[in-house]
């Protein structure tokens, strides 16, 4: 081990060995990191997975523990979750606007070719009404945190 202790085990107070599985991981440049994932998973916790994984994935899973920490730090109630559904929603608000913008442009293309463009304006706003009532059948709890984006 290089100068002094890991931030682990600093944290821990305990002496950082030169095997110490969370030295890679959890440098003593950035303590911030281990106490983030020690709050939520606890030291003993992180040891065991660690151990439990081969060493070309054990960089990913700290990265992805302590990703995981800061949401549920930020997010007690949904953590990770929030941000996933709220990144799905952005998806759906996406393909929704395409379907609109697709809708437009047949519309418009109806009215340059066929002297029916008002059958054409009505299909039309059924779609949108159609598509109105989709957005509103996907509902979920208001206390989503909107600090992530």
């Amino acid at each position: 081990m290089s100068s002094g202790r890991c931030a682990a085990c600093r944290y821990l107070r305990r002496r950082c060995t030169e095997d110490c599985i969370l030295s890679p991981y959890f440098p003593s440049n950035n303590p911030q990191r281990f106490v983030s994932v020690h709050r939520i998973y606890g030291a003993s916790n992180v040891t065991k997975l660690l151990l439990q994984l081969p060493t070309h994935l054990r960089a990913e899973a700290a990265d992805s523990l302590y990703f995981e920490a800061q949401c549920r730090l930020e997010d007690p109630v949904y953590g990770c979750v929030g941000l996933i559904f709220m990144l799905q929603q952005q998806i759906h608000a996406a393909e929704s606007q395409l379907v609109k913008t697709q809708a437009e442009i047949a519309v418009m293309k109806s009215q340059g070719q066929n002297p029916e463009a008002q059958q054409a304006e009505q299909d039309f706003n059924n779609l949108l009404l159609q598509q109105s009532d989709n957005d509103a059948a996907l509902s979920f709890p208001n206390q989503v945190s909107s600090g992530f984006i």
